[in-house]
């Protein structure tokens, strides 16, 4: 474990003070710690993971952003029109919105859709290898992809009509950026941000401590006609300690924490997810739609030889293993109440095409699991070969508990533990048969889900190898469908995938985020993006 070094609090008002922060009557600096134990880097081209997401959402902006309901709103781009066909998007450009202050500008930079061209063009540029080249890779095409006629116009063109375009234009890999700063860094604008967003870079010393400023020229104000952000400085740390994390947290020297490591889990929260009484009133609990299905998968491609043979190539074996599990136990005992049971299908709730009166789906019925065993031949288990389930070690408690489910209607079943980054290649490869996982939404449509069955699809996303030419149909068809078709297509494609059962959703996530007492405006959504523009300490 490595321990930052914190910054004296006289030094980081120095700090300040060169920034030219506005004068306040106490300065507000807002401490928090991201237990990876590291950041690998502040450019949004490679922002693939939770904390790189989160940092760059203070230093950049989008052209469109999510509200906490997940609704897309106007950032940088304040209207936008997409043409009847789906194919062609016109961005209309705030003209109020500058970039940091930097030494390689000449006064103030203003952004442009100049700007947007380029960074859009860098992230599927072959020699940046940016990690969110998928996002247009596909579907745009040549060198009139992006286009600004103007300085206040952006264009983008697609090859085919893809609706979850603009909200996968949330994402904080299509930040804007400008060229002067990337060219005179290259690799290194890793580590020399500079974008349009509430927050600055100040100081970063890699695995201790970064530092953010108040963005003085910030172009977003509240309902009231004052400047965001609020607070002055960010502190952020890289305990890689989950443990530790909440410990500081506990002394107040953090203002805020997620998520909760194992050994707080019983003293901290009751059964049902909820605080107990003797912290209730130390600090505040929020708790909120993740989108994030855990799941076991299914290798169900019979064309392979470790599916050739195996019993899990059978659709009804596979839905008396969603029958066979009680997942509101999961909750209960594994989880203390985080977590909805996964009784409908795959897209998790929060997201439109989420079927809330789902009639498809499997609940706990271990009677239907044995009746459907014997119909595939296996009567209460005779014949079937021995399941291995393939599982990272910080699923074990949940997955033996899966495996006694199973043998308590006949079906043998074992676990493997392998590293994280093992299980993840074979899947990737298509040599794991039976294993635990995880499929956290990128974007807010469901497609994102959706996509995890599309048989044109490699692994990811299609780790099970599902293939049904119905519902690659459907998924074409319903790209460019008027949303409320649209969602409806989605529905259908859920059940269609969720009656074969390629796979067993276990819970739809849910997040847990701490705040003391005195933090106000704190913000957050479904896609655990968090949002610490009207934040304040008092």
């Amino acid at each position: 474990m490595r321990f930052p070094r914190i910054v004296p609090f006289l030094l980081l008002l120095l700090l300040l003070t060169a920034c030219h922060a506005p004068e306040r009557q106490q300065e507000q600096v807002f401490n928090l710690n991201l237990s990876s134990g590291s950041l690998e880097s502040l450019d949004p081209a490679y922002a693939k993971d939770l904390y790189t997401m989160w940092t760059t959402h203070m230093i950049y902006n989008t052209l469109v952003e999510t509200d906490s309901n997940l609704y897309l709103r106007p950032s940088v781009a304040h209207a936008w029109d997409i043409s009847s066909d789906g194919l062609t998007y016109v961005f209309h450009l705030r003209q109020d919105v500058y970039f940091q202050d930097n030494p390689l500008f000449n006064g103030k930079r203003k952004m442009l859709a100049s700007d947007v061209v380029y960074s859009f063009r860098r992230i599927i540029d072959p020699a940046v290898a940016s990690s969110g080249a998928w996002i247009f890779n596909g579907h745009v095409s040549g060198a009139e992809a992006f286009t600004a006629p103007d300085d206040s116009t952006f264009v983008m063109k697609l090859v085919a009509p893809f609706r979850p375009m603009l909200a996968m234009l949330s994402m904080p890999y299509c930040s804007v950026v400008p060229h002067e700063v990337v060219n005179r860094y290259g690799k290194d604008f890793r580590s020399h941000p500079c974008g349009t967003g509430p927050f600055q870079f100040a100081l970063w010393d890699e695995g201790n401590m970064l530092l953010l400023h108040r963005n003085g020229s910030y172009w977003e104000l509240d309902g009231k006609g004052k400047q965001l952000p609020y607070l002055d400085a960010l502190q952020i740390t890289f305990y890689d300690s989950k443990a530790t994390e909440f410990l500081l947290f506990l002394q107040g020297k953090l203002h805020f924490t997620h998520g909760l490591d194992g050994s707080f889990k019983d003293l901290v929260l009751r059964k049902d997810g909820v605080l107990k009484p003797e912290f209730s009133r130390r600090f505040h609990l929020k708790k909120g739609r993740y989108l994030n299905t855990e799941y076991l998968g299914f290798l169900t491609d019979s064309s392979l030889p470790q599916v050739r043979n195996s019993p899990l190539r059978f659709r009804k074996v596979r839905q008396a293993i969603n029958y066979a599990i009680d997942r509101g136990k999961i909750s209960t005992y594994f989880k203390n109440g985080i977590g909805i049971p996964a009784t409908g299908g795959f897209t998790p709730p929060g997201l439109a095409g989420f079927d809330t009166v789902a009639h498809y789906g499997y609940h706990y019925d271990p009677e239907k699991a044995a009746a459907l065993l014997s119909e595939a031949g296996f009567p209460d288990g005779k014949g079937l070969k021995e399941l291995t389930i393939l599982t990272p070690e910080n699923y074990v408690d949940i997955v033996n508990f899966v495996a006694s489910e199973l043998k308590a209607v006949g079906i043998p079943a074992k676990i493997e533990v392998m590293q994280p980054n093992i299980l993840k290649q074979q899947m990737s490869r298509s040599q794991a048969v039976f294993f635990r996982a995880q499929w956290i939404a990128d974007y807010p449509d469901a497609e994102t889900y959706l996509a995890f069955f599309n048989s044109r699809f490699p692994a990811p996303p299609n780790y099970t190898r599902y293939h049904n030419a119905a519902y690659d149909l459907l998924y074409e068809q319903s790209m460019n469908l008027p949303d409320s078709l649209r969602f409806r297509a989605y529905r259908a494609m859920d059940s269609m995938a969720i009656s074969d059962a390629p796979l067993v959703p276990l819970f739809y996530d849910q997040y847990l985020h701490f705040t003391q007492n005195n933090v106000h405006g704190f913000a957050e959504n479904p896609m655990n993006l968090i949002d610490l523009k009207q934040v304040y300490l008092k």
